[in-house]
């Protein structure tokens, strides 16, 4: 409906036609109210592509830890014993433990038998003991493993088998040296430490010791 004195539009909600100014405003008003709603898809979409890369990353970046491949030391140990003069011992252990690590190594002249055991299958709280056997070892080679004590250990019995018991928890700066036990055998000084719980070492030295004392 128009105005038939101006000839211009009457906007209802004012039963007249709007003035200059009004009409203005109202201008002003609808680009302002398209200005909020543009801002808010704008948000929407800039929240939805940051989602999607937060999905991204979890799928593609963030994946858990692949499986370590099995290692039989067992069957590695009796290769060597097939190959060499030494008297290599590759104890018995619980199925929930696994070896990150085994084979023959070198330190300070001495030939070293060594089986890294992790005794909790859960990564986030995996205890850690490893088994190092040096044959034809030496003092020097010893104290070096044990990270030159200052004290002679206590003996302690495990499996019917003496073995000396050092046990400096608390001592940070010899990290996974900090709990260790030692045997020795004819030909070899048996070394045992790590993180693990003193039950998992008592129960690996046990296994040991069946070995050792085997007929």
């Amino acid at each position: 409906m128009t105005d038939p004195a101006t000839g211009r539009p009457i906007v209802a909600e004012l039963g007249r036609p709007e003035t200059a100014d009004e009409k203005a405003a109202r201008v002003a008003a609808n680009r302002a109210k398209r200005r909020a709603n543009q801002t808010t898809i704008n948000l929407i979409l800039s929240v939805a592509a940051s989602l999607l890369v937060v999905l991204f990353l979890i799928v593609v970046v963030v994946r858990e830890a692949p499986t370590p491949p099995p290692i039989d030391y067992r069957a590695t140990a009796d290769e060597l014993v097939a190959g060499t003069d030494f008297d290599i011992v590759a104890p018995v252990v619980p199925p929930s433990w696994w070896v990150n690590r085994a084979g023959l190594t070198a330190s300070g002249g001495v030939t070293e038998w060594y089986v890294g055991f992790v005794t909790d299958p859960e990564p986030t709280r995996a205890g850690f003991v490893a088994l190092l056997q040096g044959f034809d070892a030496n003092p020097t080679w010893l104290a070096e493993q044990l990270r030159q004590p200052r004290t002679a250990g206590d003996e302690v019995e495990i499996g019917g088998v003496t073995w000396t018991l050092y046990d400096r928890r608390g001592n940070s700066q010899l990290e996974n040296r900090q709990y260790a036990l030692v045997t020795e055998t004819e030909s070899s000084t048996i070394v045992l430490f790590g993180t693990a719980e003193e039950a998992d070492f008592t129960l690996l030295a046990t296994s040991i010791a069946g070995e050792l004392t085997a007929p």
